[in-house]
């Protein structure tokens, strides 16, 4: 018997059968079951079918199953193929599968009648054999190359007469996000119609599913594209279903609904595409069995300035549909660009032609208008000077910020199409990736387009990966300009610039990367790897990254769970050992071995490329991966062996929140360093908290005043009004409850948003609620009020303690805490509401006003002392029922005010304040009457007592 495996780029189209939509339907209503070898059954069939069949000399494809499971982003999938040869002679089968370029195939198995072969993963030989070297001088053909990351794995076997052969191919692969998507692809090209075909995915997802989407089939020609023209619903016989983290899409379509599609067997690709629910805090940390995987993909976080320079190919190979279609994404790219941004762009073919000399330009209607004008007017001619072209784009760009004193938050790149190899002035590779990286000295990103056949795409990834950029390859007869505008819409929004993910150095080992110069909008970053301090119950994270003009760190305590709160294997469908697989594990390995082929595709150093390709060959051993240093070697099992079994991971909602957790920090169990979290601050009297109660401390006179406001719910209260003079206006806004049973009040009210202003040097504002923060000083930031975060600018620091409280420094001459109080199983009377206190009023002026602001820089009097001095020192364990309440009289600003003695608690119950308390609404103590301290939105600053202005 004749075996042969291999991989090969592309795979070449077969013929379509000779068929018709009456013969699919026959062969769906009477072939529908599939040969079998044990039975031996031979089935009757009409002469006009007979005769169809005779023509087509290949074995029959009675089934073709897709079985993937989807684990937090990583994907098992499972290929099932089953060929019945119902000849009178052996005949050669061929199994094709395309599959993900990223992908790594971890298993193939076979079987041909009785005897079943088994895939074995070995590491390759350093000396290649006559076979390798005969399959090296072999000239690429159109068909042999990697299609828009899509690779060809291909089995052939021989069938004898009336016996049938079965193939099962697994791989997995880490789904990456573009676009605020992952995407999950199968390709559906049996070649010939299937009596079975069925896709089934699972995914499970415990952060929660969103915007899952099945799109159209897909062709060859719109891979890449992600955009589908026209018709947006899935395939027919698609079926979705899902709860909030479960998810199964099916696709099983007859053989009538195939023939619909392509009468030749080739329907194309089977995509799912979804995401998943996400903050602004450190990410999504995973743990099982010593090994972590963290997602980190934040959301609402204003763009970053750009500083790009296009630098466009127009050499004579560009000629036609190329270059048109290059025009026409650049004209959409340019309409794109944001006012804050800056570019020029570069023309090369023989020559060098820059738009703009020696400067990058602003993004406005008229220079935009002439930019298009400059591209309408490329014309393609002479040979390909690449190394001169990516020399000059980076020595303007270098000057220009160099001389512009650009700020370091801002994100400088080039972007570089061509569509050829370098045939003019330096044509070696390694000069021209030395050349680029020297004068690139890691200042800014640099990302590559290759465009058809002819161009040197080893060169363009290369030079991607080690300038912090990406590449992308797109094929001659594809839509290039959705292409285009695709790839650049996934690095046109950068978020976050210089990301740092640091753990607990006594923690952690053989981490993946963690430093990355840019986070790009519908993107995400993943770290992995292992823990070894088994004895620790968490695990710290830090995330240190820049925006705009804020400087930001997150940070968190992960719980390490029991292993037996993330372990899978008790989960229906990961029988025969697939549940023994740690998802997370695996995820590291793939991260880890892609890591190392990257490492030693950038390396000039021959040792320790040696050293990179010898670690991951070592890996890829130990995982079971096909990898370029290891290869798929088919042992015989025995004669009577037994047939091989899909094997598949199926998740199951029964008790799947016990299965697996996706832990975050808001999940850590009582009692794990959750105390640790709320930073220990000094604690200000001065304050605004409760139902609202309002405390005032004189330091100087040695006591202090308070006084309660009833509200009604909706109103919004002045607290500090400073914005003629400091520039802060603090305003808070309360929201209602009822009143407890049998008390004097209708109802009660609380503070639900309290909003900080300040317009000097800049304009910046605060809005913070129980649940989050906007911060908003040019660019809009959301923060999780569950989640730790400093966020710092130049005049401007927010720092949060998860589910404890927010400080805000101004200046450093302002400081105010918010305290967050929440409950789990609130009171009809309770409600989730914030509490206010000024640490530091240094930095306001002495007009200050508000219902505390008034108070700042003014003190009041005692006039009559009616208290001995063991009524005025209040134990801190005496109850207030247990004190007398003589009334006394304040002095303030020239008013008398009746106050009596009253005892107070604030910061949550952790500290009692004594004070004189001032009855009917703070009636005499403050200026007018409440009525006056009333604004008519959050964001109003008003001038003066009782004046508004609307900014």
């Amino acid at each position: 018997m004749i075996l042969w495996l291999w991989f090969c780029w592309g795979f070449s189209t077969t013929a379509g059968q000779p068929d018709s939509e009456l013969m699919a339907r026959y062969l769906e209503e009477n072939l529908m079951a599939d040969y079998s070898i044990m039975e031996q059954v031979a089935r009757r069939v009409p002469r006009q079918a007979k005769f169809l069949q005779r023509l087509e000399t290949r074995p029959r494809m009675s089934e073709f199953t897709v079985k993937s499971t989807i684990i937090s982003r990583y994907a098992f999938t499972t290929v099932s193929c089953t060929m019945v040869n119902s000849g009178s002679e052996a005949r050669e089968a061929v199994f094709e599968m395309q599959i993900p370029a990223a992908a790594f195939i971890s298993n193939f198995t076979m079987s041909i009648g009785n005897k079943t072969y088994y895939g074995e993963v070995t590491g390759k030989e350093k000396k290649p054999s006559s076979d390798d070297k005969a399959r090296e001088k072999k000239p690429p053909s159109p068909t042999d190359g990697r299609e828009n990351g899509y690779e060809t794995f291909k089995a052939s076997v021989f069938i004898p007469r009336k016996m049938q052969a079965r193939f099962l191919l697994h791989y997995e692969e880490l789904l990456q996000r573009r676009l605020g998507k992952y995407e999950y692809t199968v390709s559906i090209r049996p070649q010939q119609l299937v009596g079975r075909l069925r896709v089934e995915v699972n995914i499970l997802e415990n952060s929660g599913i969103v915007s899952l989407e099945v799109p159209p089939l897909r062709n060859s020609k719109q891979k890449g594209n992600g955009k589908v023209e026209g018709d947006v619903s899935p395939p027919p016989s698609t079926v979705v279903g899902h709860t909030k983290t479960l998810a199964k899409v099916t696709f099983n379509p007859s053989v009538v609904e195939q023939t619909r599609i392509a009468r030749n067997g080739i329907l194309g690709d089977f995509i799912i595409r979804y995401d998943v629910n996400r903050e602004l805090s450190v990410g999504d940390v995973q743990i099982l069995n010593g090994y972590f995987v963290h997602y980190f993909a934040p959301t609402d976080l204003p763009p970053l300035p750009k500083n790009v320079v296009f630098v466009l190919d127009s050499s004579a190979s560009m000629v036609g549909t190329k270059l048109k279609q290059t025009k026409e994404a650049l004209f959409t790219i340019l309409q794109d660009l944001r006012p804050e941004d800056h570019f020029n762009i570069i023309g090369f073919s023989n020559r060098i032609k820059v738009w703009q000399q020696d400067r990058l330009v602003p993004v406005t209607p008229n220079n935009i208008r002439d930019a298009k004008k400059y591209i309408h007017n490329m014309s393609p001619t002479g040979g390909t000077n690449i190394n001169g072209a990516l020399q000059t784009g980076a020595k303007l760009l270098n000057d220009y910020i160099a001389q512009n004193d650009i700020d370091a938050r801002t994100v400088s790149l080039i972007i570089f199409l061509t569509d050829g190899r370098p045939t003019v002035g330096e044509t070696q590779s390694s000069k021209i990736l030395s050349n680029t990286k020297d004068a690139i000295r890691d200042k800014f990103c640099l990302f590559t387009i290759g465009i058809g056949n002819d161009v040197d795409q080893k060169l363009l990834e290369r030079m991607a990966l080690e300038n912090c950029g990406m590449t992308r390859h797109f094929q001659e007869d594809e839509d290039a300009a959705s292409h285009l505008k695709g790839f650049y819409d996934e690095i046109g929004t950068p978020l976050l610039s210089d990301i740092r993910v640091d753990y607990s150095e006594d923690n952690v080992e053989q981490v993946t990367q963690n430093f990355f110069p840019n986070y790009f909008n519908g993107s995400e970053i993943i770290i992995a790897g292992k823990l070894i301090n088994h004895t620790s119950d968490s695990l710290h994270v830090e995330v240190t990254a820049s925006n705009s003009k804020k400087y930001i760190l997150l940070k968190t305590d992960v719980a390490i769970d029991l292993p037996s709160r993330n372990d899978i294997r008790g989960v229906p469908g990961l029988e025969d050992g697939k549940g023994d697989k740690n998802y997370i594990e695996r995820a590291w390995s793939y991260l880890t071995i892609r890591e190392l082929l990257n490492s030693r595709l950038k390396s000039d150093d021959n040792q320790e490329k040696d050293h990179l390709m010898e670690k991951a060959k070592s890996m890829s051993l130990a995982y079971n991966f096909v990898t370029p240093f290891t290869v798929l070697k088919m042992r015989e099992a025995g004669l009577h062996s037994e047939q091989p079994q899909e094997e598949f991971i199926s998740p199951s909602t029964d008790g799947i929140g016990e299965k697996l957790q996706s832990l975050q920090g808001h999940k850590a169990p009582p009692g794990i360093r959750r105390q640790e979290d709320k930073q220990r601050i000094k604690v200000s009297k001065t304050s605004a908290d409760g139902d609202p109660h309002f405390v005032i401390d004189f330091p100087s006179s040695k006591f202090s005043v308070c006084f309660n406001i009833d509200g009604e719910p909706g109103d919004i209260l002045r607290l500090v009004s400073d914005h003629k003079e400091s520039g802060v206006t603090v305003n808070g806004q309360l929201i209602g409850a009822p009143a407890p049973r049998n008390g004097h009040k209708k109802h009660r009210t609380y503070f639900s948003t309290i909003t900080i202003l300040s317009n000097k040097p800049e304009r910046s504002y605060l809005e913070i609620t129980p649940k989050r923060i906007i911060l908003d000083d040019g660019g809009r930031l959301l923060l999780s009020c569950d989640r730790s975060a400093v966020v710092r600018s130049s005049n401007l620091e927010v720092s949060v303690s998860a589910n404890s409280n927010v400080t805000v420094t101004i200046r450093d001459t302002i400081s105010f805490v918010i305290l967050i109080h929440r409950y789990k199983k609130p009171a009809r009377y309770q409600r989730d509401h914030l509490g206010f206190y000024i640490l530091n009023s240094k930095g306001l002026s002495s007009d200050s006003h508000g219902l505390l602001g008034q108070f700042l820089n003014h003190e009041v009097k005692l006039l009559q002392e009616s208290l001995n001095a063991s009524h005025q020192q209040v134990g801190q364990n005496q109850t207030e029922t247990s004190k007398p309440n003589p009334t006394n009289t304040l002095k303030v600003k020239g008013r008398l005010v009746p106050v009596v003695w009253k005892q107070r608690r604030i910061y949550n119950g952790q500290q009692e304040v004594d004070c004189w308390f001032a009855k009917n609404n703070a009636d005499k103590l403050i200026d007018g009457s409440y009525k006056d301290y009333l604004a008519s939105h959050p964001f109003d600053t008003g001038t003066s007592f009782g004046m508004m202005n609307r900014p």
